[in-house]
């Protein structure tokens, strides 16, 4: 197992290129279809989603969890984000540039002044959409 290195910032295309490189060290090249790849997310997803099934809501920070369990969800993330990032390799999607143009949108879509608005009247939106 390689070192891992204690720098500020890791890029979306560094993890494409150790994803891709990995991926063709194995020879698995041949199982990273959209749709393969797409179900994978998904379980992985899935296990994320295992790790809050149980707890309530749970405070910003996860002060009252064990280090152990941070340790667990840090991997379980990793999993769906490197799963995301090979992904949208496969597909020939700059992620970078789509989160970054969905953002755009977004703010479009719910002007600061309308955000206030409904934090004022209590209404809820999605910013998903």
């Amino acid at each position: 197992m390689t070192e891992v290195s204690e720098r500020e910032c890791v890029t979306l295309e560094e993890l494409k290129k150790k994803m891709a490189d990995f991926a063709r060290e194995r020879d698995w090249d041949q199982f990273h279809s959209p749709r393969n790849l797409l179900l994978a997310l998904v379980g992985e997803v899935g296990e994320l989603s295992e790790i809050f099934q149980w707890k309530g809501e749970v405070p910003k920070g996860l002060p009252d969890w064990k280090e152990e369990e941070k340790v667990h969800l840090g991997e379980e993330l990793s999993d769906v984000l490197l799963y995301l990032v090979r992904l949208s390799d496969i597909c020939g999607v700059d992620l970078g540039k789509a989160a970054l143009r969905k953002v755009q949108l977004n703010a479009i879509k719910y002007p600061v002044k309308l955000n206030n608005d409904d934090n004022n009247n209590n209404k809820s939106f999605s910013e998903s959409d």
